[in-house]
């Protein structure tokens, strides 16, 4: 037990560190660009640090055969990265963030709702799944990954008519060394698949050594150590003052997993990944879809009132209902 504890956390420590530095490195890249800060989160850091979601998916499915593992992971993302949404109104003093966020925002959070509503919607059918397979692979899966790429290429069209603000800290930095740049970049990136392919075969031990669902370890402990390079991206952009990159990076990261449930079918050869897993998944999908709800009310009502004068309106019904989540989860997985 202990080992298997030891492990997990090597694994959480090397992805957080890495995760952060891929994330730095990204930045430095887009800061080049010139692209949107917004964008920048949506794309470039939510790709780069989504990275430890996509591998430990895809070796769930590959290596270990626990597609609960894979799709617990992806979905508990989702719900772990808006949980951190809600976490932002504390780390932040003052007036909320939904304030001074950008209502772009809406665009990708509502891209949102309808993938992990999809995912929802074929876990619940399970093996009565209405769409064919492609050898292993179900359409559903393919029609997610069609999602994703439509849902980029409309929000990169809306930042392109409607231009964000600009943001305290969104400043272009001075020129950089690029060979420099894409080798720090390719060494975390390493790390950081390295790691992310160990947390399967250490999820999969702790279920057993503690008796627990490979449902609720996948959507609860794999979902907080592959979201670790999110928080560290999120807390650091808080504290520069650069909103709107924290919050695309958490949405846009959220695009990402669900499109990586393509890539986890892809890996799992007994066929449609969606087809066998637990139906109880679709409880993590519903949660995620109600709270990326709640953060789409906040976007257009922006609300200035804060409960005890600590968190706003928004942030508690978030974190309530990330609570929720867990306690089905942990009572209630099949």
């Amino acid at each position: 037990m202990i080992l298997a504890w030891s492990a997990f956390a090597i694994c959480g420590a090397l992805i957080l560190a890495a995760g952060s530095q891929l994330s730095r490195e990204a930045d430095q890249v887009a800061d080049a660009t010139g692209l949107s800060r917004s964008f920048v989160g949506l794309l470039l850091l939510a790709t780069v640090t989504s990275i430890p979601e996509m591998v430990t998916g895809i070796s769930a499915a590959a290596l270990v055969e626990e597609p609960n593992l894979a799709i617990g992971n992806v979905l508990g993302a989702c719900v772990v990265n808006l949980f951190v949404l809600g976490m932002l109104d504390v780390l932040r003093r003052g007036e909320s963030v939904y304030t001074r966020a950008s209502q772009g925002h809406i665009l990708s959070a509502g891209f949102g709702v309808i993938m992990i509503g999809f995912v929802g919607f074929n876990v619940l059918l399970g093996e009565r799944t209405l769409l064919p397979a492609v050898g292993h692979v179900g359409v559903s899966s393919l029609i997610i990954l069609l999602f994703y790429v439509v849902s980029l290429g409309a929000i990169y069209r809306y930042e392109h008519r409607v231009p964000a603000d600009d943001v305290p800290g969104d400043v272009v930095g001075a020129p950089i060394a690029m060979s420099g740049v894409a080798r720090r970049f390719l060494v975390a990136a390493t790390v950081v698949v390295g790691a992310a392919l160990a947390l399967p075969f250490v999820g999969d031990r702790i279920a057993d050594v503690m008796g627990w669902e490979e449902t609720f370890v996948g959507t609860l402990f794999l979902a907080i150590v592959t979201t670790l390079p999110e928080m560290a991206v999120t807390v650091g952009a808080i504290r520069l003052g650069q909103i709107d990159l924290a919050i695309g990076g958490l949405l846009g990261s959220n695009l990402f997993n669900v499109a990586t449930v393509c890539f986890s079918d892809i890996a799992y050869a007994p066929g449609p990944i969606l087809a066998h897993v637990s139906s109880f998944h679709a409880v993590s999908a519903m949660s995620a879809m109600m709270m990326t709800g709640v953060v789409i009310s906040g976007l257009l009502f922006r609300p200035r009132t804060r409960v005890l004068g600590t968190i706003g309106w928004v942030s508690f019904f978030l974190l309530m209902t990330y609570l929720l989540n867990v306690t089905a989860l942990y009572l209630y997985a099949e």
